[in-house]
């Protein structure tokens, strides 16, 4: 690989990483004015508008392919579009920007959970310490510092839903694995924006029920553009142009500075603290990480890793 190539997968990779970790100062700045899932649906359906015209040939031409496989499709846009981003929106209500990000980078850790349940894959010694080290950070941060306080009150209702969003997209990445052959990543990533905001849908037509559809400001409509545009379509070029120059073991490395991002993000635009319980948890998770992660036992991408999601996590 040349050092050009090298040097643009990199930078790919930042900048998807960067992308994404405004996805939780968006969802917290907005929290007072947007209700979650309805945030969640305006932001589909700009990236539905804005994509769709480049894809639709693609999207038709698959269509005999896809309609066969459309439990599949259901279940993987549901996964990792109408649940994942809405869980998040909703977590963002209660909890801070910097806790969001250090809690959705521990999927990976999932993946290898469930691959050993479901699909047999078995966890070494090393990868044992590794799922360790990241529960001891999950804990440490949710119960900000105080493990005992669980058997007083429960934790923090948003990092609940933070830590089962996760949980969603280690299902999902996985799932994404098994796509159809023959069906492109444009005409896959079209057919779970469309089914997952189809899904979403009678979700926010219940929200608008019980609150009122909120007032389009210049805030709001610059936060939908940027979700729209950027985390769900930009960052997805990126990522999948670092996947392919530098492999998914590389791009993945990258991805794990995602909450230094979102935590000087969130300082300079919401001010929220960096504690030193935050610093402690992001170094028993990010330890645990990169313990348990796939990549640790191979020099380079194996096979299995060149079918790691390509989409992202955000």
């Amino acid at each position: 690989m040349s050092r050009s190539a090298l040097r643009w997968g990199i930078l790919s990779a930042v900048l998807a990483t960067l992308i994404w970790s405004w996805n939780f100062i968006i969802a917290r700045s907005l929290i007072d004015s947007t209700p979650p899932v309805t945030l969640a649906f305006l932001r589909w359906s700009t990236a539905i508008l804005l994509l769709l015209p480049f894809t639709w040939r693609s999207v038709r031409q698959s269509w005999p392919l896809a309609r066969s496989n459309l439990r599949y499709l259901l279940i993987t846009a549901l996964l990792g579009v109408t649940l994942f981003n809405t869980l998040i929106y909703i977590g963002s209500q209660t909890t801070s920007a910097l806790n969001l990000s250090l809690i959705s980078i521990t999927f990976p850790v999932f993946i290898v959970i469930f691959s050993a349940l479901f699909l047999g894959r078995p966890i070494t010694l090393r990868r044992t310490v590794g799922i360790a080290w990241v529960l001891v950070g999950i804990l440490f941060l949710t119960t900000n510092g105080a493990p005992m306080q669980l058997l007083q009150q429960p934790l923090t209702e948003g990092d609940l839903w933070m830590l089962v969003a996760a949980i969603l997209f280690a299902i999902y990445s996985i799932l994404v694995r098994y796509k159809p052959k023959g069906l492109s990543n444009r005409a896959f990533l079209s057919y779970t924006f469309l089914l997952g905001w189809t899904l979403l849908t009678p979700w926010m037509i219940w929200e608008q029920t019980q609150v009122p559809w909120p007032e389009i400001t210049t805030t709001t409509a610059g936060g939908v553009l940027y979700l729209g545009l950027f985390t769900s379509i930009a960052s997805y070029f990126f990522w999948t142009h670092a996947v392919d120059r530098i492999g998914p073991s590389n791009a993945g490395m990258i991805y794990y500075t995602l909450p230094l991002f979102s935590g000087v993000e969130a300082w300079l635009v919401l001010g929220e603290p960096i504690t030193l319980i935050h610093l402690l948890s992001a170094v028993a998770i990010i330890t645990g990480i990169l313990l348990s992660s796939e990549y640790q036992h191979s020099n380079g991408d194996t096979k299995e890793n060149t079918k790691e999601n390509t989409k992202g996590p955000l």
